[in-house]
């Protein structure tokens, strides 16, 4: 048995970055009885950005229905938040008290936030032990996550020798788990696609805000008619990556100039709207039943406490935290 640990950092829409990138491999991980699944809500990892409570309560309930529509399977998968498992920050102190500071400061992520003036608070410089904390509590053997968090990781596995070293036999050593046929998806302007550009195609908007979002996707300036390169069109691509079963049909008319961007992106509009159709029907069902979520998230973390409480207790026996004898 294979376990599997994600964290989902609630800060704002998901889009189909996020879906294709993240979300879709996830799910189909959770579909296989040879792994053991480990969701939570990142929303400790949250604050280092987010200050507003009344935007941290509402991106933490769509980051919960958005999971839950798309396909995740409480009865498959265990599912939680951070902050309702206090073992998560206790064990991110003892690790925290063996990190060498210079191993905090060769962050990639820290020294690229740092590097375009955004808020370098504490948290989000210590943050690569909240995450070793997360991973390491429940002895995660693999770590789905992009290129940008591979560093941190292999600073868990760093960490987490150190303790062994250190104290005994105690932690799992994880594996980064990186997609390699995940291709970067573009976003409207044709950079990847990320909610720090604004440049994102929201899973859950409605129709007519997603309509305009997908008609503004970038193209080149070609006169009605003319042929169309379907390989550097990124309306084309979003047809290739959401399976048009008519993709031949559609690539043979833009190479003969029987279609243009503005019919191309009509199609890709129906397409992405169908895809999504029983998400977002699931998504209004359980947003009208908050109750029996929150009784979900409950109940996650109560399997969670149960788990991680029992790697804490070893862990504060083997550095005689609470000993009295």
């Amino acid at each position: 048995m294979t376990r599997i640990l994600t964290g989902i950092q609630p800060s704002g829409e998901l889009h189909i970055g996020n879906y294709f990138g993240a979300i879709k491999p996830m799910l189909e991980y959770q579909n296989d009885p040879n792994n053991e699944m480990f969701f939570f809500i990142a929303d400790l990892h949250a604050l280092t950005s987010l200050k507003n409570p009344a935007k941290f309560r509402e991106y933490s309930k769509n980051a919960i229905l958005d999971w839950l529509a798309l396909g995740l399977d409480p009865a498959k998968s265990l599912f939680y938040r951070q902050s309702d498992v206090p073992a998560h920050t206790e064990l991110f102190w003892y690790l925290l008290c063996l990190t060498p500071l210079g191993m905090l400061e060769r962050a990639h992520s820290f020294k690229d936030k740092k590097a375009k003036g955004l808020d370098t608070n504490a948290g989000l410089f210590t943050y690569p032990m909240l995450m070793a904390a997360d991973i390491l509590l429940y002895s995660a053997d693999k770590v789905p996550v992009g290129k940008d968090q591979k560093q941190h990781v292999e600073m868990s596995r760093d960490i987490a020798q150190k303790f062994n070293h250190t104290f005994g036999e105690t932690f799992v050593l994880p594996e980064p788990d990186i997609q390699k046929n995940v291709q970067t998806i573009p976003g409207l302007d044709g950079q990847k696609m990320s909610k720090s550009y604004g440049n994102t195609i929201p899973i859950f908007a409605d129709e007519k805000t997603l309509k305009k979002k997908i008609m503004s996707v970038k193209t080149e300036s070609k006169s009605l008619g003319e042929p169309l390169n379907p390989d550097t069109c990124n309306v084309f691509a979003f047809h290739k990556l959401f399976e048009n079963p008519n993709l031949a049909e559609l690539r043979e008319k833009y190479l003969t100039g029987k279609i243009g961007y503005g019919d191309s992106k009509k199609q890709l509009f129906e397409l992405v709207w169908d895809y999504f159709a029983e998400a977002r029907a699931r998504r209004e069902n359980f947003a009208g039943n908050w109750d029996e979520m929150e009784k979900i998230m409950q109940n996650g973390a109560k399997k969670a406490r149960e788990i991680s409480r029992a790697k804490l207790d070893e862990v504060r026996e083997k550095v005689g935290v609470g000993l009295l004898v």
